[in-house]
């Protein structure tokens, strides 16, 4: 595959849409319609393209670990969280005619405080099933002999 044609596939990827992708490649307008419908019938290309788009895909989804050591840090309130707060700020000045005039302007600003409780709880209950630490039932494995017997009662013998 050409630098152009790789080029090309990067391009496609970002909407999908194989004249734009060619015309950003550096396709001619003249031949960007049929050189891209062409790149995406060669085998090499539609492979490029598929394995691009499973890392895309790949990267987009969170993994086991990445799941659980985000639940980990909340659990020990690693990471805090933002909140946006609305301060109210108040201005005094006179105006050219000596009266006191006072503005007033709400401005929001992020601040960070600490995982609540109920979310480190929850967090921690997780990764608790996720361990298996809270079993409710009791596994017995073991060999046993042992027999049926059913008494249809009344019936003699």
């Amino acid at each position: 595959m050409t630098e152009k044609q790789k080029l090309f596939c990067e391009e496609y990827l970002i909407d999908l849409n194989a004249t734009q992708a060619a015309l950003r490649a550096g396709y001619s307008e003249k031949t960007a319609y049929s050189i891209g419908n062409e790149n995406l019938k060669k085998p090499e290309i539609q492979e490029y393209i598929q394995k691009r788009l499973k890392e895309k895909e790949d990267a987009l989804i969170a993994k086991q670990d990445e799941v659980l050591k985000t639940l980990t840090a909340v659990m020990r309130r690693e990471k805090p969280e933002t909140v946006v707060v609305t301060c109210k700020a108040r201005k005094s000045h006179y105006d050219n005619k000596g009266k006191k005039v006072t503005d007033e302007a709400e401005q929001p600003i992020c601040v960070e405080i600490p995982t609540k409780v109920s979310d480190v709880n929850k967090a921690a209950e997780m990764l608790g099933k996720y361990y298996a630490l809270f079993t409710d039932k009791l596994n017995v494995d073991g060999d046993m002999d042992y027999s049926i017997k059913i008494d249809y009662g009344g019936e003699d013998e």
